[in-house]
């Protein structure tokens, strides 16, 4: 186990950010992809539908609480396994949609990282002698009540 990360998130402050004309949310935190599997799961669990950019149905805030606890989740795990060194990116320089949740065909939740930011784990992990293809990232997303929650743990395979 190279690093873990866990966050939680408050789904009525984060339903008052994505509901912020302009919020970041809408636009520059989750992938086209992302917003799919939230419609999908939407239409299949409470018979909803909703387009990305319109107004989001309530149930859509937890889902989405969860992806976003799980970005912030990977970032940590990131940071634990490179415990003692400078931080190759700033908070600040993470393009959220490079940190993607996706699913298998049973609904279970993994981590695929894009552009710059897979570039630069595998950079810094590299060090270590690591490379960015022998790392595994472990999901777990939950939602309760007015909580969500994911733990991410970073593993290297080999």
């Amino acid at each position: 186990m190279l690093g873990i990360g866990i966050d939680v998130v408050d789904c009525e402050a984060f339903a008052e950010q994505l509901h912020q004309p302009g919020s970041v949310f809408t636009s520059q935190v989750f992938t086209a992809r992302e917003w799919r599997t939230v419609a999908r799961r939407l239409a299949e669990k409470h018979g909803l539908s909703f387009q990305p950019g319109a107004p989001l149905p309530l149930p859509a805030v937890p889902h989405l609480a969860a992806r976003w606890a799980a970005k912030e989740a990977v970032v940590k795990a990131w940071s634990a396994a490179l415990y003692g060194t400078a931080p190759p990116l700033g908070e600040d320089e993470v393009d959220w949609r490079e940190i993607e949740v996706v699913h298998d065909q049973w609904h279970r939740p993994a981590i695929r990282l894009h552009g710059q930011f897979a570039q630069r784990v595998a950079e810094s992990l590299g060090g270590l002698g690591i490379s960015g293809d022998a790392l595994r990232w472990h999901l777990s997303l939950s939602h309760d009540g007015s909580s969500a929650i994911a733990n991410v743990l970073l593993e290297a395979q080999g």
